[in-house]
């Protein structure tokens, strides 16, 4: 078997470690203090020297086997050689256990010790099988060895230990495995590696060998079915299927109304790796990266995706739409917003768009169709945010070029142009990133369509170089208060009449009262408050023909 040879009875107790899987150890009699057999929670701090020729140090955690004064094993790890049998050995003593393999592992990972015994007691041993393991120690030890048996074995399990019996229903079978399994295949199966099984109403009741400790209900039988039926013999198509009652986790729903919305707005799904090159100043540093160029946590999805758009124009592709709803780390704060805490994780969606508005049609001609602008970013960053940030505005950004997305005075998203190694042919590039909240954005309401006719006024207007449209538009709602139902640019002008980096902007204003037809003086009075307010805050005029 390829083990050292120590001596008849040593080699008789491996010997049975590879014939029945069950670990012994022969004690000397005369060596034990006491004489005594004492199993035990080993002091912490206690020592003992294994068979390695280490001196090693117990914890309370520890199980140990001892005489009346010291341990002589590491149970179900490795013994001692206070005890061990020699060729001066006339009476010995065996021992023959099961221990909790969770605890036996938890032993072997504090010493750092792994031995034959470890490995079987780590994964179970035949709880049953020790009485069968001990008599044929008994009679191999006396077949090269000599001697007689002086005492009968004394078993000190607590309580007896019954065979454990599973109840498997075979319609249970047919129902998880998808296909129709005969009761007699059943049987026959679970028969073939040792389980007893017998007809029990309209049950099978099966005896669980003592070696299969991982067996312990109805699944478990029916997997050992598929498994050795053949997993190719399942059906490998769609069935209909039965929704569970148990919602999905917050997250995980967040992170699917994203998706859906923006596949809706016709943009494709990327999936890039967490790492890459330090984005930020509160970029996470990993300790072993694989490369330099992957050294760092992301600390943003938009980088990645800039990289996906350049692999794609290196490809003569010209016409990309993609997002990614990831994770993103910063470096953590300790207490206090000193030191460095733990890494900092959230989920956040990133897009990118570049290339044509649409794809190109026949009937075209040799029209050429547009390139997506700011305002196309300015659409797919809204629908973004309305189910990424619920609650949260956009607004425009102070330089005018680019958007961001607020709530409560925090920022959570940014869209804008965005600067990548493009080709000659390559359209302009623009990108947003939103964080991910988990709740979930209200419910819409019913409103019954307006009864009373709207009065539409167009309104055009001066603003001065630095004025955004977004904080005229503040204005204009403020005075127009519940008669301004919706109000919407639809047209700028910039040119040589208009000095000093003014611009020409003109808003349709939409009017309404629900409970009356609405009169043009009321209409009139309220223009006339609102150019009143936006010359005095903006010093923004009525644009004259």
């Amino acid at each position: 078997m390829g083990q050292r040879s120590i001596n008849n009875v040593v080699d008789a107790t491996n010997y049975i470690l590879f014939e029945l899987n069950q670990p012994l150890h022969a004690f000397d009699l005369a060596r034990l203090r006491g004489p005594a057999v004492v199993i035990r929670r080993a002091k912490a701090g206690e020592p003992i020297t294994t068979l390695d020729g280490v001196a090693r140090k117990l914890t309370a955690e520890m199980t140990a086997i001892c005489d009346a004064e010291r341990p002589t094993i590491v149970a179900g790890v490795m013994g001692s050689a206070e005890s061990e049998v020699s060729e001066k050995t006339t009476d010995l003593v065996l021992e023959c256990a099961y221990f909790q393999p969770t605890r036996i592992r938890r032993t072997r990972r504090a010493l750092g010790l792994a031995s034959e015994s470890s490995y079987r007691f780590e994964r179970g041993i035949d709880l049953l099988g020790m009485p069968d393991a001990m008599r044929r120690a008994i009679e191999l030890i006396i077949a090269v060895a000599g001697g007689e048996l002086r005492e009968a074995p004394l078993d000190l399990w607590p309580k007896p230990e019954q065979p454990r019996t599973v109840f498997v229903r075979p319609a249970r079978v047919n129902h998880l495995l998808g296909v129709d399994v005969p009761r007699g295949d059943v049987e026959r199966l679970l028969s073939a590696v040792g389980f007893v099984a017998a007809p029990k109403d309209e049950r099978l009741a099966v005896q669980v060998p003592g070696w299969r400790p991982d067996v312990t209900r109805e699944a478990d039988l029916i997997e050992e079915v598929a498994r050795l039926r053949g997993y190719d013999a399942l059906p490998d198509e769609l069935r209909p299927y039965r929704p569970g009652t148990v919602p999905d986790a917050p997250p995980m729903r967040a992170r699917t109304r994203v998706r859906e919305q923006l596949v809706r707005a016709g943009m494709l799904e990327a999936r890039t790796i967490p790492l890459g090159a330090p984005d930020g100043p509160d970029a996470v540093e990993i300790r072993n990266p694989l490369s330099a160029e992957e050294s760092h946590l992301r600390s943003r999805l938009l980088p990645g995706l800039v990289r996906r758009v350049e692999h794609n124009w290196a490809g003569s592709i010209r016409d990309v739409r993609l997002f990614e709803v990831g994770t993103v780390f910063r470096t953590g704060r300790g207490e206090g917003g000193r030191g460095m805490g733990a890494p900092e994780e959230w989920t956040s969606v990133a897009g990118v768009l570049t290339g044509a508005r649409r794809p190109g049609h026949w009937s075209d001609g040799d029209a050429k169709v547009p390139d997506m602008d700011l305002w196309d970013l300015k659409y797919h960053f809204e629908l973004a945010v309305q189910v990424a940030a619920p609650g949260a505005v956009v607004q425009a950004l102070q330089d005018g070029v680019g958007w961001a997305a607020t709530a409560g005075g925090v920022a959570l998203g940014w869209a804008g142009p965005l600067e990548a190694d493009a080709p000659r042919s390559a359209a302009p590039l623009f990108g947003f990133e939103v964080r991910v909240s988990e709740s979930a954005p209200e419910r819409p309401r019913y409103r019954p369509l307006p009864t009373t006719p709207a009065i539409v006024h167009d309104l055009a207007l001066v603003l001065p170089a630095g004025v955004a449209a977004d904080a005229v538009a503040v204005v204009l709602q403020r005075v127009g208060g519940k008669l301004l139902e919706h109000l919407e640019v639809f047209d700028e002008y910039r040119g040589p009449k208009l000095k000093g980096g003014a611009r020409g902007v003109a808003w349709r204003l939409t009017f309404r009262e629900p409970t009356r037809t609405l009169r043009e003086a009321e209409v009139e009075k309220v223009i006339t408050a609102a150019l009143k307010a936006l010359e005095e805050e903006l010093d923004v005029r009525r644009r004259e023909s």
